[in-house]
């Protein structure tokens, strides 16, 4: 069992910038792919990006690329989302996940753990 905890969440205006941090605890932190997902109102969860166990190598989805960065800390067991150039349709309710693939998977039944989410308005 792996436990998740989103924070950093908060009200943004356009154009500025949010971290986003999700701190794990039960198993082994490092045994899990770790992704990003979010959901906005009347709207299916969506992928956002995805980090390899080792956090060597990442995945975003178009929208936000170049905008946003994932980046894990497996000494700390939490992983980031350094949001950038926020814009009014970032906003959403942002989810972490876990899946014990060695893959970047982008389906969101595929993960196996959630956190509770972190909310993220962004203001035009």
């Amino acid at each position: 069992q792996v436990q998740l905890v989103e924070s950093g969440g908060g009200l943004v205006q356009a154009g500025g910038s949010l971290r986003l941090s999700c701190a794990a605890s039960g198993r082994t932190f490092s045994g899990y792919t770790m992704g990003w997902f979010r959901q906005a109102p009347g709207k299916e969860r969506e992928f956002v990006a995805a980090i390899t166990r080792s956090g060597l190598t990442t995945y975003a989805t178009d929208s936000v690329k170049g905008r946003f960065a994932i980046s894990r800390d497996n000494a700390k067991s939490t992983v980031y989302l350094q949001m950038n150039s926020l814009k009014p349709d970032d906003t959403a309710v942002y989810y972490c996940a876990a899946h014990p693939s060695v893959a970047l998977p982008r389906v969101a039944a595929s993960y196996i753990y959630w956190g509770q989410g972190t909310q993220v308005t962004v203001s035009s």
